[in-house]
């Protein structure tokens, strides 16, 4: 991914939009820090559709076989 400064973007933002949209993603920086990224939309579209871990989780295919008994014993008294 390359880095380009906040001022080189500004000047040839049609040229970092082509070159994003092109699968080439540029990281825009200030004063040598990391600000923002620059991808394309299909890109951008395919990583806010990520599903969460518990969506994943509750759309796994399990049986109740497959899963181990829930041990019921008291746990030890900690006495605090």
């Amino acid at each position: 991914m390359r880095k380009i400064q906040l001022k080189d973007a500004k000047a040839t933002l049609s040229t970092v939009v082509d070159q994003a949209v092109r699968g080439k993603p540029s990281v825009i920086t200030r004063h040598g820090k990391p600000e923002a990224v620059v991808l394309g939309f299909a890109d951008w579209e395919r990583l806010s559709n990520v599903p969460s871990f518990g969506r994943l989780l509750m759309s796994a295919p399990l049986e109740p076989r497959d899963l181990p008994g829930r041990n019921r014993t008291p746990m030890r008294d900690a006495k605090l």
